[in-house]
């Protein structure tokens, strides 16, 4: 047993383990208090006025019967009458209430308040045929011969007598309101009286009133006679009556008032609404032999469904619902019942009758007990609303007023605490999480134990031994294990992992779960209390206390019992310590005696003690209670007192399970009083083990600061971590640090600990006595408490004073001083956080004036005062600091952060390399400012392509969404050009950015000539005319052969041409356009307008006007308006040059230089060249010969024939037929032979050639725009020109 830790049930933890000296337990030494309560008062009054009256044992014997005639106090006052103190006679009564002789079982006992005979006039015994009780249970209704008798239910006391009937009364009831009763009488008649006691109505049956019933809700009233049975109510002046087939015997209305139950002296039940009419009859088995005598609804509000409880003189109690099904079986009785009445809340059943006894069942019928035996058949019983008394009426007049009291049979096992519920139901309880489990026995409980994972229960004819299905600590499901099929008789069941123990007065018998006794143990004396201190399974120690003072231990298998110690006093309770090194006692004398079990010492002991509990979590602290008082005390400490109703029947941690009367409570008692006790002795580590059991947040940081004072750093650790000061928790792991670094000072320690405290001073005289006045300083300045922080400076030390000044600065700064911070920082050399708090506060002067003063070494500094400057807009400031440190790439970003960017620019042009960091948030600005064009140049300055490339890319986009085709155009001109001059800075992207170059300038002039088509299409108006409309859309369905951009439409493209090609003539066109449309998803406006001219078109010639046929300038060939090979000649494909205006072909035939000739070479032989001289202007001459007139251009001689033209000769160099392009290819010769001002040159940037035309019409005046190389009718040009102040297509400014 040394060292092994078992399981602990203290005292009363197994309720009924504390026996009386005749082996009844101390659990219904409880019952017994409560149930001589009330006689011991009644007692004490009768003996303080008649003591002195009372010289014989028969006077006062007779005395006790009439106050509590079952309790045996005759018994009792023989034995205390010796005594002549009245005090004393007290005493003993209540010793022997407490420990009597009495075998009788306590599973419920009932009390007679008070009895009454009635007899006539003539001293005639009266029958009483009913009883009721007025709702709020002042006033029971008694039917006693022809009268109605009164009584006052407190003290029996006849308050009236109602006379009004003729013949015997048979029957009476209340209304549930309590306003009136009624009495029904073998003269026919039915009474209503007042709750004044006066008759108000009164009507009559054609037979005899058998029972009477109120509705609950309605407060109408059911009378039934022998052959009818009637309904009033207050409302109505007549009565509805209802023939019946038999005798009507009894009546019940159900809780809510609709049906009524009638039992009929054929044996059958018929169930009724509220209007008289049946609708379910229960025929019962035996009906004709088996009268209903007596039947009443379940009042209870909490069950499922109606329950009828019935009783037949066929001996039988059953129970219905309201369909007629049977609940459960027939219950045989063994005599002829008279009534049947539940309690309030439906969880009893009281029967009696011809056995002259009234009885208590359960609602499933189960007996329980006997209420009282009387001489003669019992008529009638009544319980008394919501309580727990019965008032019994006999056939020989008797009236007995009980009051049941039911004891408590329970038992208790760490935080799991089982009792009886109802007497037969078993509840288990876990007094930490408040779970309960309910087990149903459907059988009278007898006696419980509990022990570890087991649960025994004694029925009337067995055992039953349950288990829990897991191990889990809060597993509350329990199964039965094993069953003893035998009647036992024992004051007390112990039961433990194997084994059950039974008790009876000196002998302890074991048995096995299977009823096999194992082993018996007959003590000297009678056995007062008995425990299970743990142990292994079926190994289990037993704790035995004796009457004799003797105290023994034995094991579950061992048959020697082992004497612990025997003291002179009888034993009422024990416990043993967690250690089992203690014993704890309380004798008969309420005295708590402790003992150390090993050297048999008893170590002290204290008064007024009725139970006792070792903390089951502390060794050494145990608590007691008495005069309800809680005591707790620990090692050798006073005892703490507190007050407390009931018995201590365990000590768990901070918990106290305690009994109170019939309930079982835990109570939450911090252990502040033993800590603090522990804490006066410095004994830290038992308070920080008593704090553990439970104390508050205050009794913690008590204990922590005590212990940090104590140096017990580890006890105050564990402490500050409960309450989770991490500042203190830092402190220790500094001190700890420190000593495994070597530091070993406790003072220094003990002076950090009392500056952590708040105790300053007492901290800074503990560095000085240890030689560390620094400290005391750097605390002191850290305090803000400089005057004490100059009594601990250093003689002459410039660091210490530096340090002051500093920490002197931040106070002002913290106080809201920041001027005086900013001057002390400065006079400390701390000038950057001068300057923060100059700058943050915005004190551009001082500002300025500090940065004069400082070195131009001290960069940091100057940059502050710089940056603070920028930020106050004090730009002209900052810039002067930034010359001063010579920082020009700060100086150029603060033009930048400035906006100032025409300072930024002048200063990039002396320091290049810093382009990007200018031109890149320029751009970003003027993009931020929607001027994107601006933001794509500055990103092309400043070398960011790709940067610039987005831009317009997202530029081109969003004009394409929202259908800005003219600025779409626009900037995909831009994006090819873009994409040129990267292919020209970067030649690894040639072979990428050429073929982009090439489709961005193609989607440019389709998004161009679209943009007048959209405007056509969209618009109600138009400035173009209908030439120009009509060549637009034959130059956009040229280029759209391979590929239609985003937003670009076909059918607004067909659309305007078929529209102007029938306005000028081409109908053949118009047709082919129409034909078009109709294969393709037209937009709903244009849908009849084309489907329109679709029809009209058939009527016109299928022939295009010659005059609109274009005509090739380089072979003279008539194309027709639609090529599919694109805008080309269909006999020398060369393409066609158009005016980007009114797209018109203009007199343009593009030629290639001959391999070997450089563009530069070219440019120089056409600038060379000689113009060729305008011929002077003829004149018209007129003649005239006869009757004929003629005119003639020119001189009269003969125009010598003009030379030559080298170019004209190479436009016909091509064959006829084929299908590939031949370009007219010049050389030398023939650049000479060519006027300078016939030649249009396009000067593309290298990777690209130049593209050169010749105007085969000189005197057609043609324009190029130097910036986007595209070709114009001179007067289209001038005209957008001077209407947009740009080139239309590029939007080029010209300086002339």
């Amino acid at each position: 047993m040394v060292g092994e830790k078992l399981e602990e049930v203290t005292s009363f933890k197994h309720l009924g383990a504390t026996l009386s000296k005749d082996g009844t337990s101390t659990a219904e030494v409880r019952i017994r208090i409560a149930m001589a309560t009330e006689a011991m008062t009644r007692l004490s009054r009768v003996l303080k006025k008649q003591f002195h009256q009372l010289p014989h044992q028969d006077q006062a014997m007779q005395v006790a019967r009439r106050l509590h005639p079952t309790v045996g106090l005759r018994d009792i006052i023989r034995d205390a009458f010796s005594i002549r103190s009245q005090k004393e006679v007290l005493r003993v009564i209540m010793s022997n209430l407490l420990f009597g002789n009495s075998k009788a079982s306590l599973e419920m006992r009932a009390v007679p308040t008070w009895v009454d005979k009635v007899h006539d006039k003539d001293k005639q015994e009266q029958c009483i045929w009913d009883l009721c009780f007025k709702p709020d249970g002042s006033q029971l209704i008694v039917a006693a011969g022809n009268r109605v008798l009164v009584y006052d239910t407190n003290d029996g006391t006849l308050i009236q007598p109602l006379k009004g009937h003729k013949d015997a009364v048979h029957c009476v009831c209340y209304a549930k309101d309590g306003k009136r009763f009624a009495s029904g009488s073998a003269d026919k008649s039915v009474i209503i009286w007042t709750n004044k006691l006066e008759g108000i109505l009164k009507y009559t049956h054609n037979d005899a009133i058998q029972c009477m019933a109120y509705n609950p809700v309605t407060h109408s009233l059911a009378s039934c006679a022998v052959t009818d049975f009637g309904l009033w109510s207050p409302e109505q002046k007549s009565v509805s009556k209802h023939k019946v087939s038999s005798r009507v015997t009894c009546c019940s209305w159900t809780n809510d008032g609709q049906y009524l139950a009638l039992g009929l002296y054929n044996g059958l039940v018929s169930i009724r609404n509220k209007n008289g009419e049946e609708k379910v009859k229960i025929e019962r088995p035996g009906a004709n032999t088996s009268p209903i005598w007596s039947l009443q609804w379940n009042p209870s509000k909490d069950e499922a469904y109606d329950v009828l409880a019935v009783a037949d003189w066929g001996q039988r109690l059953s129970f219905y619902q309201l369909s007629g099904k049977q609940i459960g079986k027939d219950r045989q009785l063994g005599y002829d019942p008279c009534f049947v009445r539940w309690f309030t809340r439906g969880e009893y059943v009281v029967v009696g009758g011809g056995n002259k006894q009234c009885n208590l069942h359960t609602k499933e019928g189960v007996k329980l007990g006997t209420i009282g035996d009387q001489q003669s058949w019992v008529w009638a019983a009544a319980v008394r609303p919501d309580s727990n008394y019965v008032a019994v009426g006999c056939q020989d007049g008797t009236i007995a007023y009980y009051q049941l009291i039911f004891s408590t049979v329970h038992g208790l096992y760490k935080d799991r605490y089982a009792y009886r519920d109802n007497m037969t139901d078993i509840i288990i309880q876990h007094l930490i999480t408040d779970q309960k489990v309910r087990i149903k026995c459907r059988d009278l409980v007898k006696k419980i134990a509990i022990y570890r994972h087991r649960l025994a229960v004694q029925l009337p004819d067995k055992i039953v031994i349950y288990e829990l299905y897991s191990d889990d600590a809060a597993d509350m499901h329990y199964r039965v294990k094993d069953k003893i099929g035998r009647k036992f008789e024992c004051n007390l069941l112990v039961v433990c992992s194997q084994n059950i123990i039974l008790c009876q007065d000196k002998r302890l018998q074991c048995f096995t779960f299977q009823g096999v006794k194992e082993k018996e143990w007959v003590m000297e004396s009678l056995i007062r209390y008995i425990k299970v201190i743990g142990g292994p399974p079926g190994r289990e120690g037993l704790l035995v206390g004796l009457k004799n003072g003797q105290i023994l231990k034995l094991f579950v298998d061992n048959p020697f019992p082992i004497l612990l110690l025997k003291q002179h006093t009888s034993v009422r309770c024990l416990d043993m310590s967690a250690s089992r090194t203690k014993l704890a006692v309380v004798d008969e004398n309420n005295t708590c005696l402790v003992y150390d079990i090993n050297t048999k010492e008893l170590l002290f002991q204290e008064p007024n003690a009725n139970s006792v509990a070792w903390n089951t979590h502390y060794e050494d602290m145990l608590c007691f209670s008495g005069n309800g008082l809680l005591n707790i005390k620990a090692s050798n400490f006073p005892v703490h007192h507190q007050k407390l109703q009931g018995f201590v029947v365990g000590f768990s941690g901070s918990k106290i399970f305690c009994l109170h009367i019939y309930s079982m409570s835990s109570v939450d008692v911090p252990q502040s009083a033993p800590m603090y006790q522990y804490l006066e002795k410095k004994l830290f580590k038992d308070a920080y083990k008593v704090a553990c059991l439970g104390v508050t947040d205050g009794d913690w940081e008590a204990l922590a600061h005590e212990a940090l004072e104590g140096l017990d750093f580890d006890t105050a650790k564990k402490a500050f971590i409960r309450i989770r000061d991490l500042r203190y928790l830092e402190l220790i792991h500094n001190i700890e640090e420190r000593r495994k670094r070597g530091e070993n000072d406790n003072m220094v320690f003990l002076g950090d600990v009392f500056g952590y405290q708040g105790k300053f001073h007492e901290a800074a005289k503990l560095y000085k006595k240890s030689g560390q006045e620094h400290k005391a300083m750097n605390m002191y300045t850290d305090l803000r408490m400089f005057d004490y922080a100059k009594e601990f400076i250093g003689s002459g030390d410039p660091m210490d004073k530096k340090m002051l000044i500093t920490k002197q600065a931040d106070w002002a700064k913290s106080s809201n001083e920041p001027k005086a911070a900013a001057e002390m920082y400065i006079s400390a050399g701390e000038y950057v956080k001068a300057i923060e708090i100059i700058g943050d506060h915005g004190w551009a002067e001082m500002l300025i004036d500090l940065a004069r003063k400082l070195d131009k070494a001290d960069r940091e500094s100057l940059s502050r005062c710089a940056h603070h400057l920028a930020k106050l807009e004090q730009y002209g400031y900052a810039a002067e600091v930034y010359s001063k440190m010579g920082d020009h790439k700060a100086l150029i970003l603060l033009h930048v952060d400035a906006k100032h960017w025409e300072d930024a620019f002048t200063l990039v042009e002396k320091h290049s390399e810093y382009k990007e960091e200018v031109y890149v948030p320029y751009a970003q600005w003027l993009a931020e400012n929607d001027r994107f064009e601006e933001a794509q140049q500055a990103f092309h300055k400043a070398g960011l392509q790709a940067e610039a490339v987005k831009v317009l890319e997202q530029l081109t986009h969003n004009a394409v969404i929202e259908s800005r085709f003219n600025d779409a155009g626009y900037y995909f001109w831009k994006l090819s050009i873009q994409c040129l001059d990267i292919a020209r800075e970067e030649p690894d992207k040639m072979e990428e950015m050429l073929p982009k170059f090439y489709d961005f300038q193609k989607k440019a002039d389709m998004y161009y000539a679209y943009h007048s088509i959209q405007r056509y299409t969209d618009e109600p108006f138009t400035s173009h005319l209908p030439e120009a409309l009509f060549n637009i859309s034959r130059y956009l369905l040229h280029q759209m052969n391979s590929h239609i951009p985003l937003g670009i439409s076909k059918a607004g493209t067909l659309y305007a041409l078929a529209k102007q090609s029938k306005n000028l003539g081409a109908f053949k066109l118009a047709r082919y356009a129409y034909d078009k449309l109709q294969t393709t998803r037209v937009p709903t406006r244009f849908q009849e307008a084309v489907d329109l001219g679709s029809i009209m078109i058939r009527s016109k010639p299928f022939l295009d006007g010659e005059e609109l046929l274009p005509m090739c300038y380089r072979c003279s060939t008539t194309n027709p308006l639609l090529n599919p090979g694109g805008s080309k000649c269909v006999n020398c494909s060369q393409p066609f040059v158009h005016s980007f205006v009114s797209f018109e072909v203009l007199p343009l035939v593009e030629f290639v230089i001959e391999d070997g000739i450089s563009d530069e070479e070219a440019i120089t032989i056409l600038d060379l060249s000689v113009p060729k001289p305008k011929n002077e202007e003829k004149k018209w001459q007129e003649s005239r010969t006869g009757n004929m007139q003629s005119l003639r251009l020119g001189d009269e001689q003969e125009e010598e024939e003009e030379e030559e033209d080298p170019f004209s000769n190479k436009l016909m160099t091509f064959d006829q037929g084929d299908t590939q392009f031949r370009p007219v290819i010049v050389n030398r010769k023939v650049l000479k032979t060519m006027s300078r001002a016939d030649v249009y040159i396009r000067k593309w940037p290298k990777p690209l050639r130049h593209q050169y035309f010749r105007s085969l019409l000189p005197d057609v005046s043609i324009t190029m725009c130097p910036s986007c190389q595209k070709l114009f009718h001179t007067d289209d040009f001038e005209l957008q020109y001077l209407q947009n102040g740009h080139c239309p297509f590029c939007r080029h400014k010209m300086d002339n």
